[in-house]
């Protein structure tokens, strides 16, 4: 059977760790050429090439892509996969930790397909965006990266409808808990002075963690990612694990007071 994806150039953002590490591994065992631009270089021993760059420095990310485009004369695959969470009672956000999330979750997303866009035009190629299952269904305490994961798929739905008379394909997907640094990496914001409702965030912030813990390894996520790749016509959005797709069809069958309550008692 032909290998579709050999010899496709493919650039991930965030590919030093986790969900990211596992997507790039999984393609270069496919046969895909990578480039890795994350925050922190990594030594991917020699199977990928990694920039070291901010998301949201859009003319260094403009550049990186410019060079790789030069390089390789073409560029078939970009994956958003930057990411970072925050978690505690909104009233205790900072207004610094909701834009700088705001900003790397989602505004890097828009303003990196902005870029990318010219370039898949000519090989007809594949944007990845990663979403989550927590941007169908939000949590409490996590309410801005919630926001900013449901953008991802919004975004992705309607830049798909735009690019598609150039053959370009959109696909978010939407892991579920998985076992990462993510978990230890996220930023807690539970400054809570009432007592009962700092309890009540402290609960849910373990039962997250818990759940993450114990949750599909990246690889799991990586093994879609690949899958979606090879389909000649690929999903708009693809959730990981079949329990996770049971979640997410929840909102097609129960309302959304229903849903909210479910949540609320499980995480609340």
């Amino acid at each position: 059977m032909k290998n579709k994806l050999k010899d496709k150039v493919a650039i991930i953002t965030g590919g030093n760790g986790g969900i990211g590490y596992a997507i790039t591994k999984r393609l270069v065992q496919s046969g895909v050429k990578v480039y890795n631009i994350s925050r922190t270089t990594i030594n991917f021993e020699e199977f990928a090439k990694s920039y070291e760059a901010d998301v949201n420095d859009t003319e260094k990310m403009k550049s990186i892509i410019e060079e790789i485009y030069n390089q390789e004369k073409r560029i078939d695959i970009f994956i958003n996969n930057a990411g970072f969470g925050t978690m505690g009672a909104i009233e205790n956000s900072s207004r610094e930790n909701i834009y700088k999330l705001v900003e790397t979750n989602l505004s890097s997303v828009i303003a990196l397909s902005s870029i990318i866009t010219p370039y898949l035009k000519e090989t007809k190629g594949n944007i990845i965006n990663i979403s989550s299952v927590g941007g169908i269904i939000p949590l409490p305490f996590q309410a801005t990266y919630s926001a900013t994961k449901a953008g991802i798929e919004i975004f992705s739905r309607a830049l798909a409808n735009e690019v598609k008379p150039f053959g370009i394909k959109v696909t978010a997907i939407l892991p579920g808990d998985t076992k990462t640094a993510f978990t230890q990496n996220r930023i807690v914001e539970n400054n809570q002075k009432d007592e009962k409702y700092k309890e009540t965030v402290e609960k849910s912030i373990k039962k997250v963690e818990k759940d993450e813990q114990t949750g599909k390894s990246p690889d799991s996520v990586a093994k879609v990612v690949v899958k979606v790749l090879k389909k000649k016509n690929p999903p708009l959005r693809k959730t990981v694990g079949f329990a996770y797709k049971l979640v997410v069809f929840l909102p097609r069958i129960f309302s959304t007071r229903l849903v909210n309550y479910i949540v609320r008692k499980l995480y609340c």
